[in-house]
């Protein structure tokens, strides 16, 4: 049975948030198609996580043996968040644009997952190769082409670190336009916000399902490499 490991990050709740509305999409379809399947689900904004501090950073660089109460305290609840994602088959994010860059609850589970010797490094990098997928979305547009696109921070952002640091290649599914219905200056892109938001829609739902027929399609060859690794003694 595969996991989905959902991760939102959007200040809004439900359908006020766009990203949340398309995480959701791929998550329901996920669902449909893998119902004995698990998904773990993680809100940012409800459930926001600390940023790195000394404690967290000075316990990553000492040995387990030599922390303090407070240093294996934080560390083991960073461990926890990276076994979380290790275990998923796919990881899904949603990654709304605010003043131009990614949430900072998200840059915060992105720090605590980045850990070297464990996901960041030269033959440990224990993500690489991971299914992401990851929601973009963002008031505006910062496509190619656009006038703004050299204030595009989100995905560029998180295709760097992603695959610079933890040998992940993400793939996006962008909402755009999202404030064409609330700012008046925006009206006339009504009908483009609509059509980006119904084609972020169906991009998650077929993503999803494709991603699941992957996954099963895969699992035979897992279990038989499994089975013929040597049993640890």
């Amino acid at each position: 049975m595969a996991t989905l490991l959902h991760v939102d990050a959007s200040l809004f709740p439900g359908g006020a948030s766009a990203s949340r509305t398309v995480t959701a999409a791929f998550a329901d379809a996920w669902r449909a198609a893998h119902p004995d399947g698990t998904v773990v689900y993680r809100d940012l904004a409800a459930d926001p996580l600390p940023h790195i501090d000394a404690v967290t950073f000075s316990a990553a660089r000492a040995e387990p043996g030599t922390h303090t109460e407070a240093q294996a305290a934080a560390h083991a609840a960073r461990l926890a968040l990276i076994e979380e994602a290790e275990a998923a088959d796919v990881i899904l994010i949603g990654a709304p644009m605010y003043n131009f860059g990614v949430a900072s609850s998200l840059k915060a589970w992105l720090d605590h997952i980045i850990l070297g010797g464990r996901t960041l490094g030269e033959g440990t990098q224990s993500l690489a190769g991971k299914r992401v997928v990851v929601v973009a979305s963002r008031g505006g547009s910062y496509e190619p082409g656009t006038p703004r696109e050299d204030m595009e921070f989100v995905k560029n952002y998180l295709s760097a670190v992603l695959s610079a640091h933890l040998g992940i290649t993400p793939e996006f599914i962008t909402i755009q336009l999202t404030l064409a219905g609330t700012v008046p200056a925006m009206a006339e892109l009504i009908p483009l916000a609509e059509a980006s938001r119904a084609q972020a829609l169906a991009a998650a739902d077929a993503r999803a399902r494709e991603l699941v027929e992957q996954l099963a399609a895969e699992e035979p060859a897992v279990k038989e490499r499994a089975a013929e690794e040597p049993a640890a003694v």
